[in-house]
């Protein structure tokens, strides 16, 4: 809403100082600190808030150092995560962006589902929570609406033609150097490959055994694999939120990395220089962005050890849902095993454990392990690491893959 009054004030009353807002640097470097602002100074509130409502965690006995101390500690913390996230968002970007509706619906919706398995968790005394059917479903859902906006809204282009012969970005004239009209954007439903040198690929080729119209049912592929990423990562993101800090802290190094991508692929100069697809009107994105890694940081002032509240699933089914649709806006999903590594480990870790033990248990008549207990932060929980070294070690593996993928920017 800011940036439409400042948008205003610039251009019909000519107020110095105004027409910052127009750069999307300064309105990210506002949204984090406005969103660190909202969670450290209102997140106490929340908590003592739900504190009150006796909105404590049920802990089971898992055998873990120190768990038993965790028992009645506030958990639904995903709200100030929620919360810091999208006053920014809504304040200083551009409403009518078609990825900033669509990031604002993700989060909106798997909070939604994130909360009601949460309630029914604390208040309904049901362990299990919501049934894994309607989180299946949910998840699903979210994956069609945005896999379907994606495909047909008319917003939604990519030029992969930047750097052809057809697109001069650095004209030279007699006054200087400008940026000329490049060609016009298509739909499409290119992605990209990392470390390969031709490294886009587009989902409409799997098609291309049925026909010459194959690319108008690309979407029979397209959506389907939407849904399967944004199923795929927001359960990676519910099984990391094991420990205190290590989800929250993961995650903003992950989103760190995703709004780098937004930004290049959102400027035409920089997708030119570094040879990447270029999306219009994407590096809006980065402006979210920055509200959520804030709105991660901010929570780590209360979720690290000792955790002072627990995200929940209103917090940890948001951040996965948020990450996966961020990836594929800015076409990077392919990188999201790298990018993503502790969640994609984590995941695995619980794949793995569960098909031994049942393989194990049917051919020797008793079940057997691979890890000490998944998912895999719980491993080392067992074998005597305090839970802090676990979580700054899973942060620096963290920090090493964001390096890693960046750097596919430029490695292929």
């Amino acid at each position: 809403m800011l940036y439409y009054l400042f948008e205003y004030l610039d251009k019909n009353l000519d107020i110095p100082g105004t027409g910052v807002f127009q750069y999307i640097t300064f309105r990210s470097a506002l949204a984090v600190m406005l969103s660190l602002l909202i969670s450290t100074v209102f997140g106490k509130r929340i908590i003592n808030f739900l504190r009150n409502q006796q909105v404590g965690e049920t802990v089971r006995e898992l055998g873990l150092e120190g768990q038993n101390e965790k028992a009645g500690t506030p958990t639904m913390g995903g709200l100030i995560i929620i919360m810091a996230t999208l006053i920014p968002v809504v304040l200083l970007t551009k409403l009518d962006n078609i990825y900033i509706v669509l990031l604002i619906v993700t989060t909106l919706w798997m909070g939604t589902i994130g909360f009601i398995d949460d309630y029914i968790k604390i208040f309904k005394k049901d362990k299990q929570g919501l049934k894994g059917g309607f989180k299946v479903i949910g998840q699903v859902g979210l994956g069609l609406i945005v896999g379907s906006v994606l495909y047909f809204h008319p917003g939604v282009t990519v030029r992969d033609d930047a750097n052809s012969k057809n697109t001069n970005v650095y004209a030279t004239e007699n006054t200087g150097t400008v940026i000329t009209q490049p060609d016009l954007e298509e739909k499409s439903t290119l992605t990209t490959i990392p470390f390969f040198k031709n490294n886009e690929f587009d989902y409409a080729e799997l098609l291309a055994w049925t026909g010459d119209n194959y690319r108008n049912w690309a979407w029979l592929v397209f959506i389907p694999i939407v849904i399967f990423i944004i199923t795929a990562v927001s359960n990676g993101a519910n099984l990391t939120d094991g420990i205190d800090g290590l989800a929250a802290g993961t995650s903003a190094i992950s989103v760190a990395a995703l709004g780098l991508f937004a930004f290049v692929s959102g400027n035409i100069i920089l997708s030119n220089y570094l040879n990447i697809m270029y999306i219009p009107d994407s590096g809006e994105m980065t402006v979210f962005i920055a509200a959520f890694v804030g709105a991660l940081i901010g929570f780590l002032w209360y979720n690290s050890y000792p955790a002072a509240v627990f995200m929940g699933d209103t917090g940890s089914l948001t951040i996965g849902g948020i990450i996966a649709v961020l990836a594929i806006a800015v076409r990077k999903e392919m990188l999201i095993p790298l990018l993503c590594g502790i969640f994609l480990v984590e995941n695995f870790s619980v794949v793995l454990q569960v098909s031994y033990f049942k393989y194990t248990k049917k051919r020797f008549g008793e079940g057997r392990r691979i890890f000490l207990m998944s998912p895999l932060h719980h491993h080392y929980q067992k074998k005597g690491y305090h839970e802090s070294k676990i979580v700054t070690r899973f942060w620096i593996v963290g920090i090493l893959l964001a390096i890693l993928s960046v750097v596919t920017l430029k490695l292929r």
